[in-house]
């Protein structure tokens, strides 16, 4: 067969509406009827009227006696009188029927005295006085709920007060989800070379679920057309929409454009956004059809987009609104001309304004979108936006969590991944967001005032001592106080065993092992270049030194998986990908926090946290920590 070309590189407004137009008077929701206590959040397919009155008899409204209102008129202090118990006087709690001929309730601290089968009263009642009438709450026949109304708790319990016990909902819209791929693998099997699990097909399916579907996951399907056909057949035979993973590219195993013009018909193969190009709309039979690219966060952002529509059309709903906030972007954005860029941000708020920090950006690095706050889109006429520039910013959590939630900008370490675990564990909302740009990064950012504190370890070579010289430099006039978090050990990180038989920083210079660096203005890059001065090395000699990290894992991974002999990293990060270790000194990593933020009541919390046994037991737990100034200021600011 030949290699497919995308038909055309669509806008995906454009490419949704004629698919809407094309199926979407075709695809129309139906109704089931279901038990009212199993509707919960389902959606009304008709409007339902009560059958029945709430309260269907006269009730009483308090603990007391009722009694006939006329025969209390013209009863004073002056003039009380005593009334017959069972005759004139009959005792009801709440929610009794009232006894016949009775129509008020005088309440049980009404009565002045009680004796020999009487009760005492001074104070007349008025007719129906504390007796909840007929139809009071709800009566037969009034409208309860409108058509297309999600059902509530509270909803469940009116169905049921007024006589209803079945509700006619919309049927929940079938998404069949297809993977394929001869090296996608079902979870839980084991992997070799060049095979990945299919997560996809997971997240996809607790989307559909999230916005109210119903989502049947395929077995993985091999690039063979065969087994695609087959599998795309019973999937129409049985589903509302199709939801085909991969094979929507132009790779020589992509059949999916090949099977939907087979059976069906496509309405755009090629949608300008990025991530996410390779996405198809198209139809079988009627049905939906919406080949989904393989990377991780194309897939999630590609169903967000046009999954989601078609979920909630089946269920009579709009597709529904995303929260927004206008944030500042901490950096500048580049971007391509002629796609829609969605980009994953970290946010948090510095004073009285939002603040956007990037981070990953990647089709397939599916962590960027578990720690994203937002999503920013990137016109696809516009090149970026610059640094300082407002921008909306599409929440994908809470914007209470958001409120608690402190930035960090700076050096990495794997002790500030632990910091929002102790918060959340100690019952707080709050969390660090904390965006990895080096400590000479993390201290621009408190210069610009765009986070509440930063991470740094930046050794000053002429006095031997850490940070300090930084902030003066830096932030001259700005009181910043330096604490420490931990004291940690930096080192060459080798594969197990040191095949390679490494001994220190001079072995680099032969230029045969091939080295990976963290990126410019890094406390370990410091490190290292103050290191490599005092040995007489020249940084061009060392394979690979141009070669940047981001994080300290990020070197622990480049050595793990081969791709690199060696990187200048932290022990605990050797540690936690199984790596040897080969010891080059301690350095301070502090944290850097502006005054001003010290009385904020989420930096109390973080301190105390940072201050807990639990917390220095489980960093001390990573190796190559030693907390002996933990939460100690290291400088004299305040």
């Amino acid at each position: 067969m030949e290699q497919g070309i995308y038909l055309k590189n669509q806008a995906w407004e454009a490419a949704l509406a004629l698919m809407m137009q094309e199926l979407g008077a075709s695809c129309k929701p139906t109704n089931e009827r279901i038990g009212v206590p199993q509707a919960l959040g389902r959606i009304t397919g008709e409007t339902v009227h009560a059958r029945r009155s709430s309260p269907h008899y006269p009730a009483s409204a308090m603990d007391g006696y009722a009694v006939r209102a006329r025969e209390t008129f013209g009863l004073s202090e002056r003039e009380p009188r005593w009334f017959q118990l069972d005759t004139e006087a009959i005792t009801v709690d709440t929610g009794d029927p009232m006894p016949e001929g009775m129509d008020a309730v005088v309440m049980l601290e009404e009565v002045l005295a009680k004796e020999d089968g009487k009760i005492l009263l001074q104070e007349a009642v008025v007719p129906w006085s504390n007796v909840r009438p007929v139809g009071e709450d709800i009566v037969e026949g009034e409208i309860l709920l409108p058509v297309n109304h999600r059902l509530r708790p509270q909803d469940l319990g009116a169905l049921l007060a007024a006589g209803v016990q079945e509700v006619a909902v919309r049927r929940k819209p079938r998404i069949g989800i297809l993977p394929t791929g001869d090296e996608i693998r079902a979870p839980g099997q084991d992997l070799g070379v060049g095979e990945i699990v299919d997560s996809n097909s997971t997240m996809l399916a607790a989307l559909v679920e999230e916005w109210g579907g119903k989502a049947t996951i395929w077995p993985v399907a091999p690039d063979q057309v065969e087994h695609l056909e087959q599998a795309v057949l019973e999937m129409v035979a049985s589903q509302d929409v199709l939801l085909i993973i991969a094979g929507s590219s132009q790779g020589r195993d992509d059949y999916t454009s090949r099977l939907i013009e087979k059976f069906g018909r496509i309405f755009a193969h090629g949608i300008a956004i990025k991530p996410g190009k390779p996405a198809m709309l198209g139809e079988i039979k009627g049905k939906p059809v919406i080949g989904i690219p393989g990377y991780p966060v194309s897939a999630y952002l590609t169903a967000r987009l046009f999954l989601e529509v078609w979920v909630k059309h089946f269920q009579a709903l709009p597709s529904g609104s995303i929260p927004v906030i206008e944030a500042v972007l901490n950096k500048k954005v580049f971007s391509s001309l002629g796609s829609e860029e969605f980009i994953r941000v970290k946010v948090g708020q510095v004073g009285k304004r939002w603040v956007a920090a990037p981070i990953s950006r990647g089709a397939g690095v599916t962590m960027s979108l578990v720690r994203a706050d937002g999503i920013l889109r990137v016109p696809r006429l516009q090149e970026g936006y610059h640094e300082g520039d407002p921008v909306q910013i599409e929440l994908l959590r809470p914007v209470e969590e958001l409120e608690e939630t402190l930035v960090c900008i700076g050096s990495h370490d794997l002790t500030l991944d632990l910091l929002t675990s102790h918060l959340k564990a100690a019952g707080h909302k709050g969390a660090v967001a904390s965006a990895h740009v080096g400590s000479l990064g993390g201290i621009m950012a408190l210069r610009k005032q765009e986070a509440h504190f930063a991470g740094v370890h930046l050794l000053d070579p002429e006095t031997g001592r850490y940070n300090e010289a930084y902030l003066k430099r830096f932030l001259p006039g700005r009181e910043v106080v330096l604490m420490n978090l931990v004291y940690r050990t930096q080192g060459l990180l080798v594969p197990k065993g040191n095949p390679l038989g490494l001994e220190g920083l001079k072995d680099l210079a032969h230029g045969r092992m091939r080295f990976v660096n963290r990126q410019g203005g890094s406390g370990t890059r410091v490190l290292l270049d103050y290191l490599l001065q005092q040995e007489g090395i020249d940084n061009g000699q060392i394979l690979g030194y141009d070669r940047e990290e981001f994080t300290h894992l990020g070197v622990a991974v480049a050595v793990a998986s081969g791709s690199a002999d060696t990187g200048l990293g932290i022990q605990s990060a050797a540690i936690s990908l199984g790596l040897d270790f080969i010891p080059i000194g301690e350095e301070r990593y502090d944290l850097a926090i502006p005054k001003e933020h010290l009385e904020d009541h989420r930096l109390q919390t973080l301190l105390d946290v940072i201050k807990s046994p639990a917390f220095l037991r489980d960093v001390e737990a990573l190796g190559g920590y030693d907390t002996r100034d933990t939460g100690k200021v290291m400088n004299a600011a305040i």
